[in-house]
């Protein structure tokens, strides 16, 4: 199913969430957890606070400075607070995304994968 990883129309919507409000940092690279403080940011880590969104809940942003732009989203299995999180990576190089990877997977509570951003567009999402 690669052409899904690399559905166009997607990243355009994560582009746009992203976009939608200002980035606020919570932890800079290399400030330690406030859980775990033996692990250290790698790079600047926020959410991107909107205004329409009445859940209180915001889009939590790893952010480097290569870039303006999403280049890739983490999804996570979180045992302890039972339930999945997306953290979307901001401008960060090769190197910065496989040290945040480490970062959200070095605990037996947490696993994470990876999904990169392409420029294909599927047949199948292509609307009328």
């Amino acid at each position: 199913m690669k052409e899904f990883e690399n559905n166009a129309y997607f990243w355009q919507k994560v582009d746009t969430l992203y976009s939608s409000g200002d980035f606020k940092l919570i932890c800079a690279k290399g400030s330690n957890h406030k859980s775990y403080p033996s692990l250290t940011y790698p790079c600047d880590y926020g959410y991107v606070e909107t205004l329409s969104d009445e859940s209180g809940e915001q889009m939590e942003v790893f952010k480097s400075n290569h870039g303006d732009m999403v280049d890739s989203i983490v999804v996570c299995a979180d045992i302890i607070n039972k339930r999945f999180e997306v953290k979307a990576l901001v401008g960060l190089d090769e190197d910065e995304r496989l040290e945040v990877l480490h970062f959200l997977n070095c605990t037996d509570y947490q696993k994470s994968v990876l999904l990169s951003r392409g420029n294909q567009i599927p047949s199948w999402s292509e609307t009328e």
